[in-house]
């Protein structure tokens, strides 16, 4: 990892932090420091908002295929260090190696993505009711942008906000988090590789991040908030986006409910539930939190997903033949096995796990729980970590009222066989995304996002890059 830029990325160039500082990024399966990156602070950040800002006006009169041609550039650059920058991302976060090259790929499709996106920018033109004016639309970047990214997935976060920003004309600060600095410098660095103007993109790592972002929210040149984290802190951004009117989206918490019918295919639901409770060793938004399983099928679907939870091989995301590495650190485990030791307590019974190993890394083994009391803690909360938590339901009208009880809203995981069913389920669920006989939903073509407590806005799709453009509606007298 020698060549991996550890410094700050302002205006085109990399810089040490103003004050010197440095922060370690530690690799989560042994605690060893990977490197020392810089840690912004305030004056950083007036640097890199200072830098998008005189970038703002030539970027946005860009023409739309030389945006699209840097992502598509970028995009190219990615997949061709798909080894380097997966190793890279396991290092700093735990993944295991095969994941975090299907992330790769995963980040690199927003790029080709929002490349395409770029060409197709429209406005509209029309005769007003009235007849005495033409309407002229168009439509224009947004301005400069905050963008504040996780740990979880950091290369493909970066690129799900960095490509429509860029298809959209829009400069950028990009604040990644803490934990997982390093792919997003390296993501800075392709960029800069592909064609992207100085000042366009700008990367400040920080342990400091209040220092550093509410300055810029408050200070009324970003104009625009693109935040994926918990629903805590989002709500404190909102706060701090409201004094300059900041236009924002929003990609937060969730407590995804997975439904399985008396009727499901049972070979299909526990396929569905190693994937949308084990992504990423269930440390993502999108992961099952809460296991509905009918009555009649819930001790069959218990014992299969067991016997698959059990069999994963945990250790290093490095090593061969590894399905589930490290927690991304020490807090993140303790928070698992609080939840786990709330549950037993309240009667839940163990089936598989449960037990933190001893040595080095913050590992935790893939764990199912069974006659889970719905008062247990890990019923309101996000586990973020690799543990099922089994109910069972008796009818449907039950199960879509306890898979509603919560204030998050992101995703939702239905298993059934009957059409009419389905449909209306999906419909009933009060999510911004369902997984239908399936357990993975994400996908650069489809709007990402949810609906009450889980966010504002959507990210990916034709829509995603609506997020960073604003309409001006020109009247023109007809005579």
């Amino acid at each position: 990892m020698t060549d991996t830029p550890t410094q700050l990325f302002l205006g085109g160039a990399w810089a040490d932090a103003a004050d010197g500082a440095v922060m370690p990024v530690d690799d989560p399966a042994t605690g060893e420091i990977l490197a020392h990156v810089a840690d912004a602070g305030p004056k950083d950040a007036r640097l890199a908002e200072e830098a998008a800002v005189q970038a703002q006006e030539e970027w946005a009169r860009t023409a739309p295929r030389a945006r699209s041609e840097i992502l598509r550039r970028a995009y190219e650059i990615v997949l061709e260090r798909t080894d380097a920058l997966a190793r890279l991302m396991t290092s700093e976060m735990g993944k295991p190696l095969a994941e975090a090259r299907g992330e790769v790929a995963y980040a690199a499709e927003f790029f080709r993505w929002f490349s395409e996106e770029a060409v197709r920018i429209d406005g509209g033109h029309g005769v007003l009711p009235d007849g005495r004016n033409r309407m002229l639309l168009s439509r224009r970047p947004v301005g400069p942008c905050l963008l504040i990214t996780p740990w979880n997935f950091p290369l493909a976060m970066g690129t799900r906000k960095i490509g429509p920003a860029v298809a959209a004309g829009c400069t950028m600060v990009l604040k990644p988090a803490p934990q997982t600095p390093l792919s997003s410098l390296a993501l800075a660095a392709i960029l800069k590789e592909a064609g992207l103007p100085d000042g366009v993109l700008n990367v400040v790592t920080t342990s400091r991040a209040g220092e550093v972002c509410e300055p810029l929210l408050r200070g009324g040149r970003i104009r625009k908030l693109s935040f994926t984290g918990s629903t805590a802190v989002g709500r404190l951004l909102l706060a701090q986006c409201a004094d300059t009117v900041v236009r924002t989206s929003m990609e937060l918490g969730g407590n995804a409910p997975f439904v399985v019918f008396d009727d499901a295919d049972l070979d299909a639901a526990v396929d569905g539930a190693m994937v949308a409770k084990m992504r990423n060793m269930g440390e993502a938004c999108t992961a099952a939190n809460r296991f509905f399983v009918h009555r009649s099928v819930a001790g069959e679907f218990a014992d299969r997903l067991a016997r698959r939870m059990g069999a994963l091989v945990v250790g290093p995301g490095t090593g061969d033949g590894v399905d589930v590495g490290p927690l991304i650190d020490a807090a993140g485990r303790a928070k698992v096995e609080e939840l786990v030791a709330d549950a037993v307590e309240r009667g839940a019974r163990v089936l598989v796990g449960g037990t933190t190993p001893e040595g080095p890394g913050c590992f935790y083994p893939p764990t199912v729980l069974t006659d889970v009391a719905p008062d247990s803690r890990l019923m309101a909360t996000e586990i973020f970590g690799p543990v099922a938590a089994i109910l069972t339901f008796d009818d449907e009208d039950e199960v879509v009222r306890r898979a509603n009880d919560t204030p998050w809203g992101l995703v939702g995981y239905v298993f059934t066989e009957g059409l009419v069913r389905a449909l209306r389920v999906s419909e009933r669920l009060e999510v911004g995304m369902v997984g239908l006989n399936t357990g993975l939903v994400s996908n650069p073509a489809a709007p990402f996002g949810g609906v009450k407590q889980s966010g504002l806005g959507r990210e990916g799709g034709r829509v995603g890059i609506e997020e960073f453009l604003e309409y001006q509606y020109v009247a023109l007298p007809t005579g």
